[in-house]
């Protein structure tokens, strides 16, 4: 009788195993599928100088709110392999760092879960940590999700700009504005010289004159009146108007040919 007993057990545990793994299978699956996919954020490569100290950004965008569960974990494939290896891990707002010699006492915790922010800074960067650096996040349900990658290279200090981009983008557009706008300044002076030349070259003989010649001449009526109003009495010869020069040259006791000259002669009636 016992040995029928042993057997029913052995075949009922066998029974709940077999339902228990396909049980276990659908609930898995409910909960994958029941998860969104989380998005990893950071920069495909950055630049660090040898000795100093170099941040590794890296944030996240998850639908569920940031609890005990989620879990940061970076890795780091050696430059020219294909292996990677796990030094560091937070959770719970404890930081873990790993075993691994080349980054002992060199990592810190830089992020702050509840901004969404994993990044790390690492201490005295050397040349043996040019490499690509993998940043993990998982947040359940929120546990699909596509690591970042982020490419270090480790320079000399020499060889970094000593000016940001951002300064020296600022200053080579401000040159160009101040060039552009000297330029127009100059054209625009010089158009105007231009135009004023042209204005006086128009200008007659006899809009160009002085006041002193304008005053001199004498209009042909008020001539004539002249001659009209002498006594018809008088005998007197002829009689000249003429403007002359006085400009004061060499030439100014001599008629000026381009003015006019009138003659009256006045005769007794």
């Amino acid at each position: 009788m016992a040995a029928p007993a042993r057997a029913g057990v052995a075949t009922a545990a066998s029974d709940r195993r077999r339902w228990l793994w396909p049980v276990l299978a659908a609930a898995l699956g409910l909960l994958t599928a029941g998860g969104s996919a989380m998005e990893v954020y950071t920069p495909k490569e950055i630049f660090v100088a040898n000795g100093t100290q170099g941040k590794l950004t890296c944030t996240f965008k998850s639908t569920n709110s940031i609890g005990g569960l989620t879990i940061v974990s970076w890795s780091f494939q050696p430059e020219g392999t294909d292996s990677t290896v796990s030094f560091f891990h937070y959770s719970q707002g404890q930081a873990y760092p790993g075993n691994y010699e080349l980054f002992k006492d060199r990592i810190s915790w830089a992020g702050d879960l509840n901004k969404k922010d994993a990044s790390i800074n690492i201490a005295n960067i050397e040349f043996r940590h040019n490499g690509t650096y993998i940043c993990d996040v998982k947040n359940p349900p929120d546990i699909v999700v596509q690591p970042g990658h982020i490419r270090l290279h480790v320079v000399q200090k020499e060889s970094l700009p000593v000016f940001p981009v951002w300064m020296v983008v600022g200053t080579v557009t401000a040159v160009v504005l101040g060039l552009t706008l000297l330029i127009t300044m100059i054209l625009a002076v010089l158009y105007r010289r231009k135009n004023s030349k042209r204005n006086y070259t128009g200008c007659s003989t006899s809009e160009s004159l002085s006041p002193v010649k304008q005053a001199l001449r004498k209009p042909a009526s008020d001539t004539e009146g002249l001659g009209k109003s002498r006594p018809s009495g008088s005998h007197q010869g002829p009689v000249i108007y003429a403007q002359l020069d006085h400009s004061g040259g060499q030439h100014s006791g001599k008629i000026n040919k381009s003015e006019s000259v009138v003659y009256v002669d006045i005769r007794k009636n």
